[in-house]
């Protein structure tokens, strides 16, 4: 990959975390008039639970997400559809799970497909679970944070492991209606720090830090790294689509 193609990604990679955060003005007037609130929970089930299955699988290679624990959303929560092998569990997350200010919180449309490795399971995995659970069960997207935040104080919840980590390579993700499908990645997850940790958000580094939302309820820190192809093994991103999209 030369440095131009470079240098594109991690302004593809920069444009992702704004669309996530939606730190600008202008974004989050737009979006917040189209999702105030929770949509009707249907919107954000998926009929189809093979295809949920299936796009929870492609989160990550097949090497990885043919013997993953696969975790499917119904009315109350998340379930095992399929019981994994090899430590791994993908599942798709769903609006909920952006930034608290993100204007796509409530976007019915937004599908992460994702697989956490074995320590993320063990420690990123629980945040998931009880977000969703505690947003289905009715609670606003404050009164979720204050009880994962009470939870953490009591010691009822992991801090990240070392090591955790998880896998966003799907093409079929809809990350908002921002970033849309956008660019596979990877991310790691860490307790609290600074982005010099890892030489984010340099010039030239392919490792991003968003660094304008960092104390949501979760104790981590996440660092993530763009990625030059998607899980089934195609290429991701050209020169050629890339001036196109930029």
């Amino acid at each position: 990959m030369n440095a131009k193609i470079a240098e594109r990604m991690l302004l593809a990679v920069s444009m992702l975390i704004v669309g996530l955060s939606m730190s600008r003005p202008a974004q989050a007037q737009g979006a917040q008039a189209s999702y105030p609130a929770m949509a009707p929970l249907e919107q954000y089930l998926i009929a189809d639970r093979d295809a949920e299955i299936s796009l929870a699988k492609s989160a990550a290679p097949a090497a990885l997400s043919s013997e993953a624990n696969v975790l499917v959303l119904e009315k109350d929560g998340y379930h095992t559809a399929i019981e994994g092998k090899n430590g791994f569990t993908c599942l798709v997350e769903r609006g909920w799970m952006s930034p608290l200010d993100s204007t796509d919180f409530w976007n019915p449309k937004l599908r992460g497909p994702i697989c956490y490795n074995p320590p993320a399971v063990r420690t990123i995995l629980p945040y998931t679970i009880l977000r969703t659970k505690l947003i289905l069960s009715g609670l606003s997207k404050e009164q979720m944070a204050e009880n994962i935040q009470s939870s953490i104080a009591l010691s009822l919840l992991p801090m990240p492991e070392p090591g955790s980590m998880s896998y966003m390579m799907s093409k079929s993700q809809y990350l908002g209606d921002g970033p849309a499908h956008w660019h596979p990645h990877l991310m790691f997850h860490l307790p609290r720090m600074g982005a010099a940790s890892w030489g984010a958000n340099l010039e030239g580094s392919p490792v991003v830090l968003d660094t304008d939302h960092r104390e949501g309820p979760e104790p981590e820190t996440i660092f993530m790294v763009p990625v030059g192809h998607w899980s089934d093994g195609t290429p991701a991103m050209t020169e050629d689509s890339a001036m196109h999209q930029h």
